[in-house]
């Protein structure tokens, strides 16, 4: 009997796949997450700045146009303060005495701190123990500082004095002249910045390839050629931070004198303000005379004289060679 075999029924095919409805969305939240993470992620930094930094700034700009003392604000009077500010003989002291000491203070400190940091970037023993000893200096409180360092520099019975009899120098009067005062302060400053500086020194000095100091060891060069001719080029964007950051700093310098000062006439830097520096003459003019729109005019001098500081360092140190 012959069998007869039934061809079964092909099922039809199954339609192409189509573009699905959500793939025009997730490329959208795909090119927003690409594009737009990064300004998301900065934005907090710049809001925090815009109400911290920017809103004061402008705040005192326009305080610095009135006449405005304790009672509140006064009449809008323009650039009077700032004309008053200019013709201000302690404004000029005051701007010449934080020269004075910007100048004591940063050159010794960053020359100190590359030598230090040239000499911590040789193969010593407990080289982490000394790395770290060069912070000490930053963690101790600045009002801790300017205390002992009132003492060490204190006329009848200083250290400093006592170390300078040793070698037949009559005991100097550290707060009554200029250029004593300044020294004692810059002193105070560099001790406790020197380290903080060696050590950004010293971690751009572990970036420098040692084949080119094997090489000038090969040619004959001497460590002080090595780190004028490889470390100080090689290392010029941690030089030109150190040095912006330093000019800031200098140009902001108040608690030191304030503590050096001690008495009665801490904050007008002596009885002669010879080390009175322009953030002490700012806050002596707005929180103690009470003259809001003049202190405010002395904190926008400060801001100006920092900028053109700052582009004048830049630009000096990028040229440099």
């Amino acid at each position: 009997m012959p069998t007869h075999l039934r061809q079964r029924p092909v099922a039809p095919a199954a339609p192409a796949p189509g573009p699905s409805p959500d793939a025009p969305r997730a490329r959208l939240l795909s090119r927003l997450d690409t594009k737009g993470s990064p300004y998301l992620f900065l934005a907090p930094f710049y809001v925090v700045f815009a109400v911290f930094g920017l809103f004061p700034l402008g705040y005192t700009a326009w305080v610095s146009l009135h006449s405005w003392s304790m009672s509140g604000k006064g009449s809008f009077i323009g650039f009077d303060n700032y004309t008053e500010l200019f013709a201000d003989p302690d404004f000029w002291n005051a701007l010449f005495n934080t020269l004075g000491m910007l100048a004591l203070a940063t050159v010794p400190q960053l020359f100190i701190a590359l030598v230090l940091a040239g000499l911590l970037n040789q193969k010593l023993r407990a080289t982490t123990l000394l790395r770290m000893g060069v912070l000490l200096p930053i963690v101790t409180s600045v009002a801790a500082v300017g205390i002992v360092f009132s003492q060490i520099f204190d006329r009848d019975a200083g250290m400093a004095n006592g170390l300078l009899g040793l070698v037949g120098v009559h005991p100097i009067d550290w707060r009554a002249d200029k250029w004593s005062s300044w020294l004692a302060i810059s002193t105070m400053v560099n001790w406790r910045w020197t380290g903080y500086n060696a050590l950004i020194y010293l971690a751009a000095m572990q970036s420098i390839p040692r084949e080119l100091y094997e090489a000038a060891d090969i040619d004959g060069a001497g460590r002080m050629r090595q780190l004028w001719s490889i470390t100080v080029p090689m290392i010029r964007p941690a030089v030109i931070f150190t040095v912006i950051s330093s000019t800031i700093a200098g140009m902001q310098l108040f608690t030191e004198p304030l503590i050096f000062g001690q008495g009665n006439y801490a904050i007008s830097g002596g009885t002669l303000h010879q080390f009175q520096t322009l953030s002490m003459y700012m806050f002596e003019k707005a929180f103690r005379d009470f003259d809001y729109g003049y202190g405010s005019a002395v904190a926008w001098m400060i801001f100006l004289v920092i900028m053109l500081l700052t582009l004048i360092n830049f630009l000096v140190v990028r040229r440099a060679k």
